[in-house]
């Protein structure tokens, strides 16, 4: 058995629910000692949601440093029954590793370790600092993992020159996507007021549902950016309309909606903010307006670490990798305000937080191996 797929097995075996992380950076910490690296435990949350941080560090001669960031906290496993084995006992059927996050993502977490192992003995006094960023809260609210870690680093001025995110980006066959950038997250909880009264009467009345529909339709209609060489357009989506009171009788007197912006580098979150605000005052509406940036969006242009991943992924499967800034968040959007350069990559996402979860078991040798000749690319440049 492959050292790789080793420790993947001992990873997916802790059941590390967010914020939990069942002892899977003890494991890491305990590998990567040995080979020179400082570890520090940072530990944040109230003690009913405590987060476990690992941030272990290596040197190198050029000051340079490679961060690798994962996550050890998993998503819940659903309804046991529906699972064909216990999903944190690493099981194997027809050439795929099953368990609870076998793709998202301790694969990839076991993968760089043991790449690193490995480049490690191969060069003793390397030019390229390693660095590992482990959270256990990155599948839960992500206040409390990677963004208290970064702010501490920034804190104490620690340079950080490239990041490899671990998220599960391969689509149909290992390496032929990675994540280059992710676009911004901005929500809103809009509160639309009204007069309530008897439907019978509207004139003693004011109903905020008609009253927000015209408003809501010139934002739903709004073309708010073009997207870019590397982004989309930006789109604007209504998840959740709450109004009235249950009965069939009454207006209500007031109709919430809960709306998103994924955004791209074209618009700012305070550029948009302004912007709804003109719809809705235009409009003449009595409204709140809460808002929550989610993130910022980040992105990679190419150069030294996209060429490097770019060539090892190349090398070790001949697959000429596709750029992306598709899809949700992650914690990159963090690392990338301390970290200049950010990428996301790892194994096949195809099965991510469903039940049977898993990873194919050949991908596991190769996804080391590319990980592995990153390190060394970006250890030859100077």
């Amino acid at each position: 058995m492959s050292r790789a797929l080793h420790l993947a097995e001992q990873l997916i075996s802790r059941r590390s629910v967010t914020p939990e992380d069942g002892g899977c950076q003890e494991i890491l910490a305990a590998r990567l000692k040995p080979l020179g690296f400082a570890c520090e435990t940072i530990a944040s949350g109230p003690d009913n949601f405590r987060v476990t941080n690992l941030w272990a560090k290596r040197p190198g001669t050029s000051g340079r440093t490679l961060v690798f960031a994962g996550h050890t906290d998993v998503v819940p496993t659903g309804p046991l029954e529906q699972w064909s084995s216990d999903p944190f006992t690493p099981s194997h059927r027809d050439g795929l590793l099953f368990g609870r996050g076998a793709a998202d993502m301790k694969t990839s977490i076991a993968a760089f370790t043991v790449a690193a192992e490995e480049f490690l003995a191969a060069n003793k006094e390397p030019a390229l600092g390693i660095a590992f960023l482990i959270t256990s809260d990155e599948e839960g609210p992500s206040v409390d993992g990677t963004l208290v870690v970064c702010e501490k680093l920034k804190q104490r001025g620690e340079r950080l020159d490239y990041c490899i995110v671990g998220e599960p980006t391969s689509v149909e066959k290992l390496g032929d996507m990675i994540k280059n950038g992710r676009r911004g997250s901005l929500s809103a909880k809009l509160t639309v007021k009204g007069v309530q009264g008897h439907i019978a009467y509207p004139q003693l009345a004011s109903n905020p549902i008609h009253l927000a529909l015209p408003a809501l339709g010139e934002l739903a209609r709004t073309e708010w950016d073009m997207g870019n060489e590397f982004f989309p357009a930006t789109s604007w989506q209504m998840s959740n309309i709450h109004g009235g009171t249950g009965a069939t009788n009454v207006i209500p007197g007031s109709v919430v909606i809960d709306f998103n912006f994924r955004y791209s580098s074209e618009c700012t979150a305070e550029g948009l903010q302004k912007r709804v605000h003109d719809v809705l005052d235009r409009h003449e509406l009595d409204y709140e307006i809460a808002w929550v940036v989610g993130g910022l969006p980040f992105l990679t242009k190419p150069g030294e670490l996209v060429g490097a991943i770019q060539q090892a992924i190349r090398a070790t499967t001949g697959v000429e990798t596709e750029l992306s800034t598709t899809g949700g968040t992650s914690d990159g959007r963090f690392i990338s305000r301390i970290c200049p350069q950010v990428i996301e990559f790892g194994p096949l996402n195809a099965s991510i937080h469903k039940i049977d979860e898993h990873v194919r078991v050949a991908d596991i040798e190769p996804l080391k191996d590319i990980y592995r000749r990153t390190i060394e690319a970006l250890d030859k440049l100077r």
